[in-house]
């Protein structure tokens, strides 16, 4: 009996290690990840797209700050920050001897060029803004930063912790947009256009344990239909977020593979164009709130994963308001609108919808026949991605469109009257600008619900649903980060089992 016994403790203890083994990371293997986007560059300083801040950031470039999969903000470049009691300087204590994959060396003067370089509104960083608040810069030795501020700003930090603050070479920036050149824990091997961006392990990281994989490849596949199949196929180990969430449910059911549901960033708007008639009335634009039934829209759109939202804001961001019932759905009120802005038969307009985006066009399809029934009657056209680029972002020729913000933090945008839905509010400004400066915690929930409140009662955009992540990869494929807390598709401490 006694030797059976001690027969059971070693098999327990054999087992027990080797559980503990299969949950360990190891180094190798190759990992290809598919998304719908191609970016037009490698260069998230120089546009503001998020299909260049999942291929790039956190892999090849990095900034003073990282965000983690909690949402946390955690040391980057930065070991550590200091915040003075007033809340306007920032010292940054940073890395010794980390090096860009081109050889040179990063230190406190390299991060003072980069900021400097990130407010100058001569460059083309997409968000000079979160930058301009900056007064002065020290760097009193090589490993130390100090940054005063203008006026305190409470989204500093988390604007540091984007791609935007990433931290390029001050020899060979200029060829960023095809030639990305980081610290990041993987370096850029190539970009074969219109197909993929691979990158291989950086063996000079500053964190000598990371990465664990030998080569990333992003692979761009717009079709959501060919995305499963390609990972079927095992033409792909992950997508990064399934286009055809009516997929999610099946794929989830097969052993090969896994499908995480968790949360996201990104909201799901009908954007639309405030200086454009109709939608220059804002009952006109209350009308299209009243009419929209947003948990109707998840189910049909999102087949369900999904959160209905009321403003832009994710309810995985801290200072979430729930706005939902502000507007909750009621096509009589949206009639009566209507005929009080003038528009008792309604009206004809159009909606562009970006094609490399399903998700927008099925919504699109859907908002089409719910505004219909308060007889706003709308006409879809298709637009290909550069094309929504450059007519509807940057030239601002739409009426309605359809889009994923992703950006944490981005409701700032609604303070910029000549971003491409044009909203300009006074009103917006002076409680944003409050929302920055708060002193406390409480004033931020006070100031950043207030933002929200602001932008719901103008109806704005069409505020339609934050969208879970859903990541789906092979069932071996392990550290893949469940939610979303950041644009980046951080491959750092992904893994092969």
């Amino acid at each position: 009996m006694k030797k059976s016994l001690f027969v059971i403790f070693l098999l327990a203890v054999f087992l027990t290690a080797g559980n503990v083994l299969a949950d360990t990371p190891k180094k190798g293997g190759s990992l290809v990840v598919c998304q719908a986007a191609e970016p037009q560059g490698l260069d998230p300083t120089g546009n503001t797209a998020a299909a260049i801040d999942r291929v790039v950031f956190a892999n090849i470039y990095e900034g003073l700050i990282k965000v983690n999969s909690n949402g946390e903000f955690i040391p980057g470049l930065a070991i550590t920050w200091i915040v003075s009691g007033d809340g306007l300087t920032y010292t940054f204590h940073l890395r010794q001897g980390v090096k860009f994959h081109n050889g040179q060396m990063f230190n406190a003067e390299v991060a003072k060029w980069n900021l400097e370089r990130a407010m100058n509104e001569k460059t083309v960083n997409p968000h000079p803004e979160y930058f301009r608040v900056i007064a002065k810069m020290e760097t009193p030795d090589e490993g130390t930063l100090i940054i005063t501020l203008k006026d305190v700003d409470a989204l500093f930090i988390a604007h540091m912790a984007e791609g935007d603050a990433v931290m390029l070479p001050m020899v060979g920036y200029k060829g960023a947009k095809s030639n990305p050149v980081g610290t990041g824990p993987f370096r850029f091997l190539k970009w074969v256009r219109g197909d993929r961006v691979e990158m291989a392990r950086f063996d000079g990281y500053w964190n000598p344990e990371l990465p664990y994989l030998d080569k990333v490849t992003f692979k761009f596949i717009g079709d959501a239909s060919a995305q499963l199949a390609a990972l079927k196929a095992g033409d792909i180990d992950v997508i990064g977020g399934i286009a055809a969430p009516e997929s999610a449910m099946s794929l989830s059911k097969d052993k090969r593979f896994k499908v995480y549901a968790g949360t996201s960033t990104g909201e799901v708007i009908m954007s639309t164009n405030n200086k454009a008639a109709p939608f220059d009335n804002k009952k006109v634009r209350q009308a299209m709130a009243y009419a929209i039934d947003r948990q109707a829209v998840v189910d049909l759109v999102m087949f369900g994963y999904g959160t209905p939202i009321g403003s832009h804001w994710s309810p995985s961001t801290p200072y979430y308001v729930d706005l939902t019932q502000k507007f909750a759905y009621n096509p009589e009120k949206a009639k009566a609108l209507l005929a009080e802005a003038g528009y008792p038969n309604g009206f004809d307009a159009t909606i562009k919808l970006p094609a490399i985006y399903s998700y927008s066009k099925r919504a699109g399809e859907v908002i089409a026949d719910m505004l219909g029934h308060v007889n706003i009657r709308l006409t879809i056209e298709i637009v290909e991605w550069g094309q929504w680029i450059e007519r509807i972002f940057k030239k601002k020729e739409f009426q309605l469109t359809m889009i994923g913000h992703v950006e944490a933090w981005d409701i700032g945008i609604y303070a910029n009257p000549n971003y491409y839905f044009q909203y300009d509010s006074q009103e917006f400004r002076d409680a944003y600008a409050k929302a920055l400066k708060a002193p406390s915690e409480a004033e931020k929930a006070k100031w950043f619900g207030k933002c929200q409140e602001i932008i719901a009662e103008d109806a704005v955009n069409g505020f339609l649903f934050s969208a879970s992540g859903l990541p789906a990869m092979k069932a071996e494929v392990m550290g893949w980060w469940k939610n979303y807390p950041t644009i980046a598709m951080d491959c750092t401490q992904v893994w092969l089992q």
